[in-house]
């Protein structure tokens, strides 16, 4: 499907969405009156674009707001009723006034005062007009079944994206290739506005989470033990991005601008609009990024006998990167009635890189001169997903009784080709073309139901539909120095599709006696996985699986409340690992001929059973929550690593070998997790503020399997992988920052993970540094911000890793030092439309779980 077609399919869906709400605001509508007026100054000169705000009285949905025409003049169609008339526009005072509406008519003119230069008292009014009165939000908090991390002062992040703000976040660490991970585990699974979205693409991949901007993160839902309500899979557990939506009527939003090094430009904006019974919202921006990822690899065989046996391979590598990204959304939702709402919203992203990547060999055998090769790389990116989302909301009562449904239609497709040339001491080697085309088409269905019982107890149920398929298309050409002409490399040509389709169902029930609450949940998963895989070699056959799985996975949640503040948690509950659809194709990758990824269509989902035992304190100054946790993890997936011969014919038409290292997933063993994750958040004075996280955590690994390898003399054996291992290591992370004045504020922030070691692989520690610094400027409406990630370069994963027949020492750094400078300025007109009460749950954990609406 190409752009053409998606912009057609979009506007058809608009333009019914368009007649179809039209339709229902024709059938609720009320007897409205025209009114009209005008905003003047004290001069009685006309202020154009003022924003006018007609809040009614006695119900606020039938509210409304408008902005003046370049003459000062406003018109609009309201209820009869009586009304809180607010005025506001840029260098004006605000200004409201109560008028009551009995027909149509013109209301006269409103006189607004301009800003004055200075209080009586001396002080500017710049520092006035910063909104600081209430109490500052906490950055973290503790709820039963999850944490809430608020970035918006997070300075560090400010002007960058999703992986930024993820590197700041309690509990959750970004290695420096952008894997994310929980206490240790890479298995998240990620979800925006509690649904899986196609704006993080296929496999949820580092640059996807480039292109989110920090700016439209409202806040990040930190799941480390999901109850049943959400989907099974993410052993680690589950991180939700919720994104910006405004709760004022009239025009308001945000722009941000940012400019860096290494090179980096982004725009974004968060533009709403609310309107009686309309709201809409447009998002949306793009930005220019480079990168450079350095990787060095030095393998160290250990069983060289002849002369032309490989003793050191010394592999240096660099890949400098140009990327693209634009993304919109555009939405809106219509409330039917004060109880029933409808929204539909729409997303597009595209991503587009070019990458230029240099790898130099060198090469020590074990009698002759050292050898030399070189392999250069050009590869272009471009990715375009777009997502629908509709739902409706429905309030039976004031009660809690609620009903949410919601339809998510999503598709991705990715396009990635490469152009490989090999050179050995100078001489053309070998050359390859590779082609990757992926396309991902997603149906989510989702539908759940709460319902009070008395006072202090809830019943939920739902159900849950999900269809995935991804396409794949790959084709690798190939000439050499003995076959000079470009042909199809069989075994890696071939087109593959896999598809998912789960059903699933819980029932979840939570209450309360006394001070002791619970919530007990079950979740029924049926899952079908079917493969279809065909090479272009004629010796395999086409591979068609079929895979069935039925899970039950039960939640347990238990608190105990000493006092208002200060609460006993404890969780059970069981996941799932399902393996990335990329894992289970045979041959998905080749670019590199000697660093070859093989696939695995046997790998099977893994599981987990995870215990956590917490406490939290939350007083006015500081936030204490230390969790005891474990983790036990069944048919664990583990990355194979291992080496094989394989022949070649050199620069000089001669025959020879080279070793070709494999990475395969496999299914092994057992992995235990247990540990302290303590986050806390301290305001140490006025000024000076803390929020660290630190996760002690043990490992048990088991496991052991036979892999195909060579001995010395170069005979096929079968080796032992000894994936056994257990020991001790750390994370940390600590923010401090401090407030100057009213203004301006500067952030510190330190981060360390400590070593693992296993019989296979030995992972050195890794720390970093970064600051940040924000100004807030014109008169509270903007925001400029400094921040430098990585202040000394230091932020580089180091490992080695042991096989039968060699030692591995790897450097990687996915991203050097580099700094930004941001701008926002914020439209802050309108006022926040206070929603209609309900009678409190007091076992609510507050928004923002598995059925949010799409804004």
């Amino acid at each position: 499907m190409n752009q053409t077609e998606i912009v057609n399919i979009l506007t058809k869906k608009t333009l019914a969405l368009t007649f179809v709400l039209s339709a229902a605001a024709m059938a609720f509508a009320q007897d409205k009156a025209g009114v009209t007026g005008m905003i003047v100054n004290k001069s009685n000169q006309p202020v154009p674009y003022a924003s006018v705000t007609f809040s009614n009285k006695a119900n606020k949905t039938l509210s409304d707001a408008v902005l003046t025409d370049e003459k000062g003049q406003y018109k609009l169609e309201l209820v009869p009723g009586n009304y809180d008339i607010t005025v506001e526009a840029i260098d004006y005072k605000k200004s409201i006034v109560n008028k009551s509406i009995a027909g149509p008519g013109n209301i006269g003119a409103l006189s607004i005062q301009p800003e004055a230069t200075t209080t009586l008292d001396g002080k500017t009014q710049e520092i006035q007009g910063v909104v600081i009165t209430a109490a500052a939000t906490k950055p973290y908090k503790v709820e039963l079944d999850k944490r809430t991390y608020d970035p918006s002062q997070d300075i560090v992040s400010k002007g960058g994206n999703l992986q930024d703000v993820l590197s700041n976040v309690p509990s959750v660490s970004v290695d420096t290739d952008g894997t994310v991970s929980m206490r240790g585990s890479s298995n998240v699974k990620f979800l925006i506005n509690g649904k899986p979205s196609a704006l993080l693409g296929i496999d949820d991949g580092a640059n996807a989470l480039q292109s989110i901007p920090a700016d439209q993160i409202d806040r990040i839902e930190v799941i480390t033990n999901p109850s049943s309500k959400f989907e099974a899979s993410g052993t680690a557990g589950i991180l939700n991005i919720i994104l910006k939506k405004s709760k004022k009527t009239g025009f308001n939003g945000s722009v941000i601008g940012t400019l860096g090094y290494l090179p980096q430009t982004n725009l974004n904006a968060n533009l709403n609009w609310r309107k009686g019974n309309f709201t809409w919202f447009l998002n949306g921006g793009g930005g220019y990024r480079e990168s450079k990822n350095t990787n060095r690899t030095d393998d160290y065989f250990t069983n060289a006998v002849k002369s032309n046996d490989l003793v050191i391979r010394n592999q240096d590598s660099e890949t400098k990167s140009k990327n693209n990204n634009y993304n919109a959304s555009a939405g809106i939702v219509y409330d039917i009635s004060e109880k029933t709402s409808v929204n539909a919203s729409g997303t597009v992203r595209t991503f587009d890189s070019e990458n230029f990547g240099n790898i130099d060999y060198k090469y020590s055998y074990f009698t002759d001169p050292n050898g030399i090769s070189n392999r250069t790389t050009f590869g272009t990116n471009n990715n375009l997903a777009f997502q629908g989302d509709f739902g409706l909301d429905h309030k039976f009562d004031d009660k809690g009784q609620n009903l949410f449904l919601s339809l998510s239609l999503q598709r991705s497709r990715s396009y990635n080709d490469t152009n490989v040339d090999e050179t050995q001491n100078g001489a053309f080697l070998l050359k390859n073309v590779v082609n990757q085309n992926t396309i991902n088409k997603a149906v989510i269905g989702k539908a759940d139901y709460e319902l009070p019982i008395g006072e202090n107890s809830k019943l939920e149920a739902g159900y849950r539909i999900d269809i995935n398929t991804n396409d794949y298309s790959n084709d690798v050409l190939q000439s050499t120095v003995s076959a000079p002409i470009l042909s199809f490399l069989k075994p890696y040509t071939y087109d593959a599709t896999y598809k998912e389709t789960f059903n699933a169902f819980y029932l979840q029930f939570k209450s309360k006696i006394g001070k002791l609450g619970y919530q007990l949940g079950l979740r029924d998963e049926l899952s079908k996985v079917d493969i279809n895989y065909q090479n272009l070699d004629p010796t395999k056959q086409p591979i068609l699986t079929t895979k069935n799985y039925n899970n039950l996975f039960p939640s347990v949640y238990l608190s105990y409340e000493f006092a208002k503040d200060n609460q006993l948690l404890v969780n059970y509950t069981r996941r799932i690992d399902r393996p990335r659809s990329f894992f289970m194709i045979p041959n998905p990758n080749y670019s590199d001929n000697q660093n070859i990824f093989d696939g695995n269509i046997d790998l099977n989902p893994s599981y987990v059973d995870s215990f956590e035992f917490g406490y939290s304190i939350s007083k006015k100054k500081f936030i204490i929550n230390p969790t005891l946790y474990y983790r036990h993890q069944t048919d664990d997936t583990k990355m194979l690593v291992f080496n094989l011969k394989e022949k070649y014919i050199d620069t000089d038409l001669n025959e020879r070998e080279r070793i070709v290292s494999h990475t395969k997933p496999i299914n092994l063993g057992t992995d235990d997790r247990f540990g302290l994750d303590l986050n806390f958040n301290w305001d140490a004075t006025s000024w000076l503020k803390f929020l660290g996280n630190v996760d002690l955590f043990g490992y048990n690994t088991k496991g052991s399997t036979l892999y195909d390898t060579f001995d010395k003399d170069g005979n096929p054996i079968q080796a032992v992988a000894d994936f056994n291992g257990k020991g001790f290591s750390t994370r940390a992370r600590l923010t401090s920052t401090v407030k100057v004045d009213k203004t301006f504020s500067f952030q510190l922030q330190g981060f360390y993970r400590g070593g693992q070691k296993t019989a296979y692989q030995d992972r050195k520690d890794m720390y970093a540094i970064s600051f940040g610094a924000s100004k807030t400027i014109w008169k509270g409406d903007g925001t400029l911000a400094f921040n430098v990630q990585d202040i000394f370069n230091t932020r580089a994963m180091r490992s080695t890793t042991y096989t039968a027949n060699s030692v591995r020492d790897s450097y990687m750094q996915w991203q050097p030092r580099q700094f930004s400078v941001s701008l926002t300025y914020r439209f802050k007109q309108g006022e926040k439309v206070e929603q209609p009460k309900r009678k409190k749950d007091i076992n609510s954990n507050a928004a923002g779980d598995d059925q949010q609406a799409p804004i």
